[in-house]
């Protein structure tokens, strides 16, 4: 049986929103130790505090203070803790409706095992010693011995000095990818510097990379087919911004190459020509590095650019 083909792969980017007056408040407050919420048009207290109201969709803007300390609702443990979570040991994630509030706030409650968790435990706030104005200001939540507080929530201006008004979250995903049996194949021939795509047998198109069915007629393409390695430029951007981890410099060009004996073009990098002369119709080449398992890039072969005719169907 042939090896099982894995790879991790990780989608990570930085997410930069803007904040209004009521997420900008709250934010600002938690890195001045202060924890505020809205109250809604029923006269309930939302914590953390919402700019609409969750039942009528009004806006709301009545901000209140409301305590640091509060009453566990409900909890899970959790055993292995990943990347970038409040805590490096195991912990709870707890759902935390803080005196005064009539909402739960989601966050970890520091906890030596899950035998210690319960649902109405008292816990309070953990302070984190540098405050940006985050929710990361709350380090996390502690077991508190101190009785339930009866404290109403108080009005707030939500006015502080030096307000937090965006913030940038890092969004991650790892995972393990493992092709099926029509992307093994390919990815297989391609370490044999060999491109292969899959005929479908009713339309008579040729899929590469292979997909295992035509997209167009739905039935299996099981027929594999050697196609390029040369191929034109059909479409092109320049890339001016560098990718983490991306050991290229821009501004480079990445392009739809339409192979020969293909019927759907591929995408990758041009290289060997300055990135201004990349352009629609242009042949190119594969360029293999040592012990590469896949192209590089895709170089120009010399040859003169393509009829328009000849690949508009691809672009």
């Amino acid at each position: 049986m042939p090896e099982v083909l894995t790879a991790p792969l990780v989608v990570e980017f930085p997410f930069t929103r803007s904040l209004g007056p009521v997420q900008s408040a709250f934010l600002t407050g938690l890195r001045e130790r202060t924890v505020l919420g809205v109250t809604a048009s029923d006269g309930r207290v939302v914590v953390p505090p919402t700019e609409y109201d969750p039942v009528t969709a009004e806006e709301l803007r009545e901000l209140v203070e409301v305590g640091s300390a509060g009453t566990v609702t409900t909890w899970a443990w959790n055993r292995s803790p990943r990347r970038g979570q409040p805590l490096a040991t195991p912990f709870a994630w707890v759902l935390v409706r803080l005196d005064g509030a009539d909402t739960a706030l989601l966050h970890a409650l520091d906890a030596p095992g899950p035998d210690t968790v319960r649902t109405g435990m008292r816990v309070r706030i953990r302070w984190a010693a540098q405050r940006t104005g985050a929710i990361t200001d709350i380090a996390c939540f502690e077991p508190d011995d101190g009785p339930i507080g009866d404290a109403e929530p108080a009005p707030h201006t939500g006015e502080f000095a030096d307000p937090v008004t965006g913030i940038t979250a890092p969004a991650r995903l790892d995972y393990t990818y493992a092709p099926g049996r029509a992307q093994s194949r390919y990815l297989r021939a391609l370490a044999d510097h060999k491109t292969i795509g899959e005929r479908c047998p009713s339309c008579r198109k040729v899929y590469v990379p292979p997909r295992g069915a035509c997209p167009t007629c739905g039935v299996a393409t099981d027929t594999q087919v050697e196609v390029g390695p040369r191929g034109t430029v059909t479409t092109f951007c320049i890339v001016n911004i560098k990718a983490k981890n991306l050991d290229i410099e821009v501004p480079y060009v990445y392009a739809h190459i339409a192979l020969d004996g293909a019927d759907l073009a591929l995408h990758a990098r041009i290289g060997g020509i300055p990135y201004d002369r990349v352009r629609m119709g242009l042949r190119v080449e594969p360029v293999w590095t040592e012990d590469g398992r896949f192209p590089d890039h895709y170089r120009p072969t010399g040859e003169p650019d393509a009829d328009y005719d000849s690949y508009k169907e691809l672009i």
